[in-house]
């Protein structure tokens, strides 16, 4: 008896060691198709012309990294007018600076804004 002999010698061994070849084949098919992790689509860059300025206003948080949005100051056509108010930040425009707990996380920059800001004392909102 040669126990190096790739032949099976009964139907049933051939059915067993086929079943098993391929039970296995499909068994890490799967395991390494379904392990392997998928790349996370790329966050297109946010224009203000497509961003919904009216809905950003509440609790801001100023952040150095991974911020929600970019913002930069401007003086003149800004996108967004802002008011900072101490207490109900519950409209277009008005913010309340906090520490913890944002409803968003902004970032100051010079170059590459999601959108600007002027900061005002009346009349907070979009510019139109």
């Amino acid at each position: 008896m040669n126990i190096f002999s790739l032949e099976p010698r009964s139907r049933s061994l051939r059915w067993f060691a086929t079943a098993s070849v391929l039970f296995a084949l499909l068994f890490f098919a799967h395991t390494f198709t379904a392990a392997t992790p998928q790349p996370a689509p790329e966050a297109a860059p946010v224009a203000a012309d497509t961003l919904d300025l009216s809905k950003i206003y509440g609790k801001i948080q100023v952040v150095e990294s991974f911020p929600d949005y970019k913002i930069k100051i401007v003086d003149s056509f800004p996108d967004l007018k802002v008011q900072i108010v101490e207490s109900f930040p519950n409209s277009e425009g008005k913010w309340q600076m906090v520490s913890s707990f944002p409803d968003y996380k902004i970032q100051f920059v010079e170059s590459f804004p999601d959108f600007t800001i002027k900061y005002v004392d009346s009349f907070p909102g979009v510019n139109r």
